[in-house]
């Protein structure tokens, strides 16, 4: 049987959970992409936990960034994720969008 103290350590640890994560959105709206190349903003952005609107705003600068380029098939957006660039901050030199993918969405193909 579990204390009091117990109990809410437990309840803590999992609202702290929920409170940070080690990911940006960028890394997590990338990591859609990657696992749907056909993804809708909509389906995107209630996975993420963040508007459409952002979404948008963040699908923008990975294309603008050349991490993505946006295709349009019909009345859909397909898109394909440059992995061969680098990530962006200098602690990660060395590393390409491709292994990070590779890490994060293991069921990816690399371009």
């Amino acid at each position: 049987m579990s204390t009091m103290k117990e109990q809410y350590n437990r309840q803590e640890s999992a609202e702290d959970a929920h409170r940070w994560t080690f990911l940006s959105n960028h890394a997590h709206v990338l990591v859609c992409v990657a696992r749907d190349k056909d993804a809708r903003v909509r389906d995107i952005a209630y996975k993420v936990g963040i508007t459409e609107r952002a979404v948008q705003r963040i699908l923008n600068e990975l294309e603008d960034a050349g991490t993505i380029v946006r295709e349009r098939h019909g009345r859909r957006n397909h898109y394909r994720v440059c992995g061969e660039l680098p990530l962006r901050h200098s602690l990660e030199a060395g590393c390409t969008v491709g292994r990070l993918l590779a890490a994060l969405a293991p069921e990816t193909e690399e371009e």
